[in-house]
């Protein structure tokens, strides 16, 4: 099948060929994540190829014709997508429109029928589908007119789908190279002084072979490209730096114990003085365990999801199913929340069970609904296909309360008849804190515990950002899966040995600390956010700023509960077990 072009209107559009085969073909080397960049292609469970053939030999398992499916469009200069039939182009509204799933709805993904049609291996160059002409004279038409030149402006770009593969649209660049990106300008603007833009700029390649068409988009698209250095040098130091921090908590801590279980050692001191305190209830601990009930909630969901990414499931060819995994695992996982949050609260010897099984289930999700509610009314007030509709918006209401808070209150009532075993009882009277100087104070170690486990996400946060806001095609999730890993690694070691350090100083206080210290990435996590605004995105207006940040929100809030999770319950493991090898006089 060669596609060499359309006459819409008076513009003609030069278009990367998408050859016709396997509707699942998925490109991810999954070495457990080091792919590369030119990875062999492999078919995904479930999926079948679909044959195509000429006219003349079509059969009930071959056609000739080739639906072209048309998605939202969007711009790199602006949040704001639109559904493709928002501008004045050629529609065709007989052809039926494929089902989308939850994941495409919530990201607002609209794909539909398109009035342009294709017949296997046969070439058609420029033609014409319908004309548009408009009177300025009329308000309806000049608004449409308007609107079109208007996104020719903000550069939007059309996303085709053919045979389920994404139209890639190339130019050559400085040096022999070439820039490609899924999709392709809406058309040429040329400024009042004569400056074109970028889509007055194109490229065609007929030498694409079947087998390898993902392979090709994703090799081609040179400003995707991870940097494997970098990242090989970061994933390095990562790993030196955690053989530090276990070096010096086990010859320490090894040391610590050999000379308090000897028995000619009557003293005690450092962290052993600590241990009637050590496990005294922290305040607001309603609000802690509630904390650690979302957070471990939104750990599994997210060590689950990157496991099936891993192993191909959630590949870019099944649209949206990601984000569908996402809610599902979160809204499953709600007996998980519930469970935590009262074990820990039974722990801190709390009495409100019922408060706390309330706040658990509606505090941190009923934030995030809020988040998308106020964002999803500047969509629609900006009529953006990403609104969600208010069908949709019921329907998640519905699996929230039909299901992740029945599984929340029955995860919460097994909880709340069990609590944590503390190797050490607590005393009556709490102990003294002597002065601590500003290195162990809690701020200062909460500022430098984040900032290890930061060090081994923001490459990968960097391309996470590109794929999200500049709208490029992520699938390194096997490499993703490993910088998880190493995230959950490094927040429990930094967190160990930054508590360790205080209890050895008789602050006795790591409730909160432990939880602090690594959701603290959280943070960074947001100014890197804030850094990759203004200097990498070209957003303009006050709408798409707000969209911006207000969805950035919601991830650092995903953020700071299971990286706070995490480091809580490796600092509760690691004193637990401490404290239950030594001799207490």
């Amino acid at each position: 099948m060669s596609i060499r072009g359309f006459c819409l209107g008076t513009n003609s559009w030069s278009l990367w060929p998408t050859l016709p085969g396997l509707r699942g073909l998925l490109v991810l080397g999954l070495t457990l994540g080091l792919q590369t960049a030119s990875s062999n292609a492999f078919y995904l469970p479930g999926l079948a190829p679909v044959n195509f053939c000429e006219v003349k030999g079509e059969t009930n398992y071959c056609q000739s014709s080739i639906e072209l499916y048309v998605n939202r469009l969007d711009s790199v200069e602006s949040v704001l997508p639109y559904e493709y039939n928002t501008f004045d182009f050629c529609h065709d509204f007989k052809k039926p429109s494929p089902s989308e799933n939850l994941g495409q709805v919530l990201f607002g993904e609209r794909i539909t029928s398109s009035p342009y049609e294709f017949s296997f291996n046969k070439s058609e160059t420029c033609v014409k589908v319908c004309m548009k002409s408009y009177d300025t004279a009329k308000e309806d038409q000049k608004k449409k007119l308007d609107f079109l030149k208007r996104g020719m402006q903000l550069n939007y770009q059309h996303h085709w789908i053919i045979d389920n593969m994404p139209v890639v649209w190339c130019r050559d660049i400085n040096g022999g190279n070439k820039y490609c990106t899924t999709g392709f300008p809406i058309g040429c603007f040329v400024t009042q002084s004569g400056v074109s833009s970028d889509a007055c700029f194109m490229h065609e390649n007929k030498q694409i072979r079947w087998g390898s068409r993902w392979d090709y988009i994703l090799v081609s698209m040179s400003h995707t490209r991870i940097q494997w250095f970098s990242i090989l040098n970061s994933f390095v130091v990562v790993l030196f730096l955690t053989g530090m921090v276990a070096m010096i908590i086990l010859r320490t801590l090894h040391k610590d114990i050999i000379r308090y279980n000897q028995e000619d050692i009557q003293k005690d001191y450092g962290w052993k003085l600590v241990h009637g305190d050590v496990f005294r209830p922290p305040r607001h601990g309603m609000l802690l365990s509630i904390l650690l009930g979302q957070g471990t909630q939104v750990l599994i969901m997210t060590f689950i999801t990157l496991f099936l990414a891993c192993l191909g499931f959630l590949s870019p060819a099944n649209r949206g199913a990601l984000m569908t995994c996402s809610v599902v695992l979160w809204v499953l996982m709600g007996a998980s929340a519930g469970y935590v949050s009262a074990k820990v609260y039974k722990s801190f010897r709390g009495l409100k069970w019922k408060t706390n099984f309330l706040l658990t289930a509606l505090l941190c999700p009923g934030v995030v609904f809020v988040d998308i509610f106020i964002m999803n009314l500047i969509l629609w007030i900006e009529g953006s296909s990403s609104a969600i509709s208010f069908g949709t918006l019921i329907g998640i209401l519905a699996l929230w309360f039909g299901i992740s808070v029945p599984l929340t209150f029955l995860g919460a009532y097994v909880g709340s008849f069990q609590k944590f075993d503390y190797p050490v009882s607590t005393n009556q009277i709490p102990r003294h804190i002597p002065h601590q100087d500003f290195i162990r104070r809690p701020l200062f170690s909460i500022i430098i515990g984040g900032v290890l486990p930061f060090g081994c996400i923001f490459i990968q946060l960097f391309f996470i950002l590109n794929s999200i806001w500049s709208h490029q095609m992520y699938i390194m999730f096997g490499f993703l899966f490993l910088v998880f890993i190493i995230l959950l690694i490094t927040c429990s070691e930094a967190t160990i040995l930054l508590c360790y350090f205080h209890l050895c100083s008789e602050d006795y206080h790591w409730w909160w600390r432990a939880f602090l210290t690594s959701s603290f990435t959280a943070v960074y996590f947001f100014a890197y956010a804030v850094y990759y605004f203004f200097a990498r995105l070209k957003i303009t207006g006050i709408a798409s700023t707000i969209l911006y940040f207000g969805y950035t929100m919601i991830m650092v809030l995903i953020f700071f509960l299971f990286t706070g999770t995490i480091g809580f319950f490796s600092c509760f493991i690691f004193i637990s077990k401490i404290y239950s090898v030594v001799k207490v006089d």
